[in-house]
């Protein structure tokens, strides 16, 4: 018998509202709960169900279902939008891999582009959240396929027995499959998705938090950068367009001058987002989103493009924004509008972590 185990649970929209202090009673240490899906899906409970778990002190943690046939940036962006507002030292951030009964959400994909995007993904989360542990949901057949980067920690489903209580798996022996030997083992969905960690919660608890101790004891002050655009302005059709930040609410190292499109100047690495509301972009049609790089007033750099797609109400979208930038060097953001006709930047709030670097 491993004695060396915790228990938990998960939940997405399909279930119902939890009563999480009853839970931890129970013996319930950790929960994580789904927050998005692919390029743009919100799990509606997500938001009662995480308040709920942080409420009971549990460990938390959220999840994404992907698809990897879909942009990796936009999938990352959609999640780190949702789960920010709640994240914190000893949160757990998990991919959720696997097919669709159909395979529809990996259509087209042989296994190294799917690993390919798994590792974008989970860099890009990590990027956000460098503070915090990310890991993987994942079945035996991703694993064999060669899906899985290999350093990742594993959430690992398979159900011997349908319906089954905690003693019967923490008793059980330790799954291991393709060589891998996973940290969280989900060993039934009757009548709630219920897992056990192969840690005891103390230690799950200290396993979560590490990352942050390691990251606080690497980077003690980081800058802090929180920028916007102080109403909102138009965004004409068919050319490249710096976001100028109008309105400052956080600048610590004061390497932002007034209105201008500058949000970070080297040496240093920094991690953030910038979150873009837009009006009268046409359902379908896009607005490009990408960093670009400066010495002085001269474009010397381009980096990869985002994309906001419209949408029905109006267009909401996150753009993870990392990098490294060498000394001499400034970085904005710049937006192309590729519908035919102008649309309305109605906010782009920007916030930053930076570092700085020899």
């Amino acid at each position: 018998m491993t004695t060396q185990t915790c228990r938990g649970i998960d939940v997405s929209a399909h279930q119902k509202a939890q009563d999480w202090a009853a839970h931890k009673k129970a013996g319930v240490a950790f929960a994580f709960a789904k927050a998005t899906e692919g390029e743009h899906s919100h799990d509606a409970a997500f938001s009662a169900h995480i308040t709920g778990i942080l409420a009971a002190q549990l460990i938390p943690g959220a999840y994404h279902f992907a698809w990897p046939n879909q942009n990796p940036r936009t999938e990352a962006a959609n999640y780190i939008g949702a789960v920010a507002p709640y994240t914190r030292a000893g949160f757990c951030h998990w991919l959720d891999l696997e097919a669709y009964p159909d395979s529809r959400n990996y259509a087209g994909r042989s296994a190294p582009q799917i690993l390919a995007w798994v590792s974008e993904w989970v860099a890009l989360v990590q990027a956000a959240f460098p503070a915090q542990r990310v890991g993987i949901y994942t079945s035996g057949t991703d694993l064999a396929a060669g899906h899985v980067p290999a350093d990742l920690p594993i959430w690992y489903p398979a159900y011997p027995w349908g319906a089954a209580e905690y003693a019967r798996a923490e008793a059980a022996t330790r799954p291991r499959v393709a060589g891998r030997t996973p940290l969280i083992w989900q060993f039934t969905s009757d009548p709630l998705d219920r897992s056990i960690a192969y840690l005891s919660e103390p230690a799950l608890r200290a396993w979560a938090a590490e990352r942050q101790a390691d990251t606080l004891e690497e980077d003690p002050m980081p800058d802090e950068v929180n920028l916007g655009t102080a109403k909102p302005y138009t965004l004409a059709p068919g050319q490249w367009d710096d976001v100028e930040f109008t309105k400052e609410w956080l600048d610590t190292a004061a390497e932002h001058p007034a209105g201008s499109a500058v949000f970070v100047s080297g040496p240093c690495r920094f991690t953030g987002s910038l979150s873009l509301h837009i009006a009268g972009l046409p359902v379908g049609e896009t607005v490009q989103i990408r960093m670009a790089e400066y010495a002085g007033s001269k474009h010397v750099a381009d980096h990869p493009i985002d994309e906001a797609v419209g949408t029905k109400g109006g267009t909401f979208h996150v753009t993870p924004l990392t990098k490294h930038l060498a000394s001499g060097r400034t970085m904005r953001v710049r937006l192309l509008n590729n519908s035919p006709a102008p649309v309305t930047v109605q906010s782009a709030v920007l916030t930053a972590l930076a570092w700085k670097v020899a």
